[in-house]
């Protein structure tokens, strides 16, 4: 069974996805640090961000291999250096271009092949598995999610104000709903859910009985 969660930045998706897939006994994904470790591997070679064909082959060329709360890219364990703020403004880079989604997308459905799996991001329902059993649309306010963001900067040692976070959330939130290939949006058989006002246990409560529902 493929259960997708999809939504804009800041909606809580990690953390509800990963605690659904532990009390389901799935597997979880974060489709989302593919994007960021492409960033990264472009970053640190000093890669020309306008060579969106050369970014592609990159991509292609990488092993990214996403496992037990973990990221490993090229062997290299980097889950906490791609959550930062740098690498999170390069992101866009990475999800904007079609070649690498194109080589990410094959991925995620690679490792969700023959699996009970939670995936989140932002196209999983609409374009990753767009035949999955159970699709959910995880949102929240702009200011709830901004406050969510800069607490969670906050505990990686990033200090931002709550203003500011809210000013990157909305360009990227523009981005993400406006680029071409896989963009932030509903799909039209997705429950949507909002968090305002609700703990993660909460929110984690709603979805399991929802893809229990579905079983």
């Amino acid at each position: 069974m493929i259960v997708t969660i999809d939504g804009p930045a800041g909606a809580g998706k990690s953390s509800v996805a990963r605690e659904l897939a532990r009390r389901l006994g799935f597997v979880f994904l974060d489709t989302g640090a593919m994007y960021r470790a492409v960033a990264l591997a472009a970053h640190e070679r000093g890669h020309d961000w306008e060579n969106e064909e050369g970014l592609a082959e990159l991509a292609g060329g990488l092993e990214i291999i996403w496992g037990d709360n973990h990221l490993l890219l090229n062997g290299r364990d980097v889950t906490q250096e791609i959550r930062t703020s740098a690498i999170t403004a390069l992101t866009r880079y990475s999800a904007n271009n079609a070649g690498v989604r194109a080589v990410l997308v094959q991925s995620q459905r690679d490792f969700a092949e023959g699996r009970d799996v939670v995936t989140e991001g932002r196209d999983q329902g609409t374009v990753v598995f767009p035949d999955a059993e159970c699709k959910i649309f995880l949102t929240a306010s702009p200011e709830e999610r901004a406050r969510r963001r800069a607490i969670d900067l906050a505990r990686r040692g990033e200090a931002k104000t709550v203003a500011e976070v809210l000013a990157d959330q909305n360009r990227r939130d523009d981005g993400d709903t406006r680029r071409a290939v896989g963009p932030l949006i509903r799909a039209a058989d997705a429950v949507e859910v909002l968090t305002d006002g609700m703990e993660l246990s909460q929110v984690t409560d709603r979805l399991e009985a929802l893809v229990r529902s579905r079983m």
